[in-house]
């Protein structure tokens, strides 16, 4: 049975960030993940988790000058040390917080961004995770929700894959991305499946919790839990009212959250 993880970015937003650690463990998640934890001490974080038994599953990379405008930036050439930095820093809080997958952002194309520079700090990224048993994961993102992101297709994230052979590099599945960008969820868990080192869940159109409506959620769970998948899955979604009303998704999914 799939675990799954709260996204504390999307989740209990109305709460402080570090409260939202608790709320999450009070409505039975085991597990969590967010966007960026920079802004707060790792050791104010690793409380947090001690606190409440949760375990830290995802976070991502610094993403640049995200106020303006940047989604990252490790396809964006002359940025080499910048991202280095990144890496160091990323992996100074997942030891803290014993996160084993980090999230790396492509960046905009508009921005500049090159496939060689992509691979090459892909590459970095995941030498350095390596010794701490860290795997580095990219994500396609549709250009709906992010215009002009330079990783919107799964096919396209398998070739970056192979082309930087690292084992530790894999892919981040998040299925409402998936299926505004290109449809056929099933068909791409069923192929891309041996890749996938964390997947994310929301329902379309909306992004809104994962239920039976658009996408039959309570099938697709079915089929990851087919194809021996044993890591999380988050929920980065976006409540249609407050986060716990909206908790009646796993049991009409035929799922629990631990």
């Amino acid at each position: 049975m799939p675990r799954f993880a709260a996204n504390l970015s999307f989740l209990f937003t109305d709460l402080p960030f570090l409260d939202r650690f608790e709320a999450a463990a009070r409505a039975g998640f085991k597990g969590v993940e967010f966007m960026f934890p920079y802004a707060v001490p790792a050791g104010e974080i690793r409380a947090r988790l001690d606190a409440t038994g949760l375990e830290m599953v995802l976070f991502n990379l610094p993403p640049g000058h995200w106020d303006k405008g940047e989604r990252g930036f490790a396809a964006l050439p002359g940025r080499e040390d910048e991202f280095a930095s990144a890496v160091d820093l990323a992996l100074r809080y997942a030891e803290t917080l014993g996160c084993l997958r980090l999230h790396c952002m492509a960046g905009l194309a508009a921005h500049g961004a090159t496939r060689d520079a992509y691979l090459a700090n892909l590459r970095l990224a995941a030498d350095w995770a390596a010794p701490q048993g860290v795997d580095i994961l990219i994500e396609p993102i549709n250009t709906r929700d992010m215009p002009d992101y330079v990783l919107t297709r799964t096919e396209e994230a398998r070739d970056v894959i192979r082309a930087v052979d690292a084992p530790n590099l894999g892919l981040q599945l998040d299925l409402y991305h998936r299926h505004v960008m290109q449809g056929d969820v099933e068909q791409a868990i069923r192929e891309f499946g041996p890749l996938v080192r964390h997947y994310q869940c929301a329902d379309p159109p909306d992004r809104g919790e994962p239920g039976r409506s658009v996408l039959d959620y309570a099938r697709i769970f079915r089929l990851i839990d087919e194809t021996d998948y044993t890591g999380w899955i988050g929920c980065e979604y976006k409540p249609r009212g407050d986060t716990l009303s909206g908790l009646s998704w796993p049991a009409a999914c035929g799922v629990t959250l631990g």
